[in-house]
C-alpha cells in the first residue's frame, strides 16, 4: 500500500507565479487545484514580492501539501529581468520551506522531458500533455500548467531523490 503525497508545484515569475496540487499515489496521479498569483505591476518590487508570498502561503494553507517543487529558472540575457525572476524564485521557495515542507528544484528541461518526453517541448505542448496526464485538471493559463508539470516531475523523481538522500545518511 502506498501512502498518498500532495505535491505543491511551483512555476515562479514576478508577474504570475502558477501554482498546482496533484496527488502521488504510487503510480497514479490525481488533480486537486491549480492556478496562478499575480502580483500588482503599479506596485513597488517589494510589494510585489509580498503579494507572492501571502499568494503561496494562502495556498498552502488552503490545501495542506506534504512537499513542494520550484521549477529552476533559465539564464535571461536581460540582467535586471533574471535578478527579478530570481527575487520571484527566492519567495517561491522560501515560503513552502517556512511552512515546514521538503522543497525540491527541477530543471525546466527535465520538467518538460518528464511530462512531454522532450526537453524543449513548447507550452502549448506542456499543456497538451497536462490534459492527457490529468483529464481533470483546469489548467486555464500556462503558468498554471507548468506548475502542474513541476509537481508531476517531482512525483516523478521524488524517489530516486529520498533514496539518494538516505544513501547519504547512511555513508
Amino acid at each position: 500500500m502506498t501512502i498518498p503525497i500532495r505535491i505543491l508545484g511551483l512555476d515562479p515569475g514576478l508577474r504570475k507565479t502558477g501554482w498546482g496540487i496533484v496527488v502521488s499515489e504510487g503510480t497514479k496521479l490525481s488533480f486537486v487545484a491549480c492556478g496562478c498569483i499575480e502580483s500588482d505591476e503599479k506596485r513597488p518590487l517589494a510589494e510585489r514580492l509580498m503579494q507572492l508570498h501571502e499568494g503561496i502561503a494562502g495556498v498552502i494553507a488552503s490545501f495542506a501539501p506534504d512537499e513542494a517543487a520550484v521549477e529552476e529558472t533559465f539564464v535571461n540575457r536581460d540582467p535586471q529581468s533574471a535578478l527579478k525572476l530570481g527575487q520571484a524564485r527566492g519567495i517561491a521557495l522560501v515560503v513552502p520551506a517556512i511552512a515546514g515542507l521538503s522543497v525540491g528544484e527541477y530543471a525546466a528541461n527535465l520538467v518538460k522531458k518528464t511530462v512531454v518526453g522532450v526537453g524543449h517541448a513548447d507550452k502549448k505542448q506542456v499543456q497538451a500533455m497536462i490534459r492527457v496526464l490529468l483529464p481533470k485538471a483546469e489548467a486555464k493559463s500556462a503558468d498554471a500548467a507548468d506548475a502542474l508539470a513541476v509537481a508531476i516531475c517531482h512525483a516523478q523523481h521524488r524517489g530516486i531523490r529520498t533514496l539518494a538522500a538516505q544513501m547519504r545518511a547512511v555513508s
